[in-house]
């Protein structure tokens, strides 16, 4: 499987990963072929925000002798209370579930210790100035957490919490769908029909700088309802008014910015192997351009999706990657130098454009290529 790095952490993930749902109410027997799977596979990273103590004690047997191969993204703050989930940031119930995932998993560290479910700047505020944060800090500083993470659906929260330096890692809901939704701190609305009902146009601006600030800060982003909880591979359910494959989807979001993995999840040996097909799949399985081109309600006109329909360049231009550092700058106000360094090692550069039109003609978009190009010719000066 193809490994990406994990941001700043330095962490190489393969880009497909394993939502936990899966393995709730699954014997033992299921979870530890599900492991046999994925490791053999090289599917290395599993979130775990599941606090349900079964799920949590099979992981943890099936992981025995192996845990070092895997990436655990853990989550803090989600407990198990009464026989179901509940979040809190009430700081005895987040250190007991903690230590409880801790043992129940049977290792003394995680790679990644999530902040669970942030999804508004008044409850990002009480984390970032109550007892969580500083929790997250001590275990970071004792190894017991390789680096801090938080998970949210809100891109106004997520951008606090980024800017704030606090957060190494995103857990974040990317799919082209809600990419097209304005913040809003109830999760619901990402799949509210009364949202879909006007057409919508082209990404929401926060959404895609809060993608383009992960870059450019290192802050690895691991994506979650890539599916949109299966509606989007439905004609009937979809917000668009048209079903996209696995593949399309998972493809959309390891083409934005700063994603390293997908947690695709799985809730049969089937759809792990759908999964970890996305490989071995071929790239017009994967192109999503002609689905999002022809969606009814949904349009991303003149807007570059780095879909990559735009090659090939007869100069060698890597288009898509150009027009990409180009809105890292832009979103930027100025040209941070690992934006600069990942464009000078481009083979063609911006400034090598006959603009010959080629690219424009291809484009599902109508994006303005050649313009692009001028411009990044001059951000770069290259």
């Amino acid at each position: 499987m193809e490994k990406r790095v994990l941001g700043r952490t330095g962490l190489m993930v393969g880009e497909i990963g394993m939502g936990c749902e899966g393995f709730l109410d699954q014997p033992y027997e299921t979870v530890k072929a599900y492991i046999d799977r994925m490791e053999e596979a090289g599917m290395n990273c599993i979130d775990l925000y599941t606090p349900n103590p079964e799920f949590r004690s099979n992981l943890g047997r099936a992981l025995r002798g192996r845990r070092e191969k895997f990436v655990l993204q853990a989550h803090l703050c989600t407990v198990w209370k009464d026989g179901q989930y509940k979040r809190t940031r009430k700081l005895s119930e987040v250190k007991e579930g903690f230590e409880d995932q801790l043992r129940r998993l049977d290792t003394d560290h995680l790679e990644i210790g999530m902040i669970h479910y942030v999804d508004s700047l008044e409850d990002w505020e009480t984390v970032r100035n109550g007892d969580v944060i500083k929790y997250a800090l001590e275990l970071k500083e004792q190894g017991i957490i390789g680096c801090i993470g938080m998970s949210s659906h809100n891109p106004e929260a997520a951008l606090a919490a980024v800017n704030s330096g606090l957060v190494d890692v995103l857990m974040f809901s990317v799919n082209p769908c809600y990419d097209l939704l304005p913040a809003n701190e109830d999760v619901e609305s990402l799949w509210d029909e009364k949202n879909y009902e006007k057409p919508l146009v082209n990404m929401d601006p926060q959404r895609q700088e809060l993608y383009e600030v992960c870059q450019r800060k290192g802050v690895g982003i691991t994506v979650m309802k890539a599916f949109g909880g299966g509606d989007l591979l439905s004609a009937e359910l979809s917000p668009a008014g048209k079903a996209l494959t696995p593949y399309q989807c998972i493809h959309y979001a390891l083409t934005r910015p700063a994603v390293a993995c997908v947690m695709a999840g799985a809730r049969s040996m089937e759809e792990l192997e759908t999964g970890i097909a996305y490989e071995t799949a071929g790239e017009d399985e994967k192109d999503y351009a002609a689905a999002f081109a022809s969606m009814p309600k949904i349009s991303w006109q003149g807007h570059c999706m780095y879909c990559g329909h735009c090659a090939p360049c007869p100069k060698g231009i890597d288009v898509a990657s150009v027009t990409k550092f180009l809105n890292l700058a832009k979103a930027q106000g100025s040209v941070p130098e690992t934006v600069r360094e990942h464009y000078g090692a481009l083979t063609h550069k911006a400034s090598e454009c006959i603009a010959c039109k080629a690219c424009e003609k291809r484009c599902p978009f109508g994006v303005p290529v050649v313009e692009n190009m001028k411009q990044a010719a001059l951000v770069f000066s290259l």
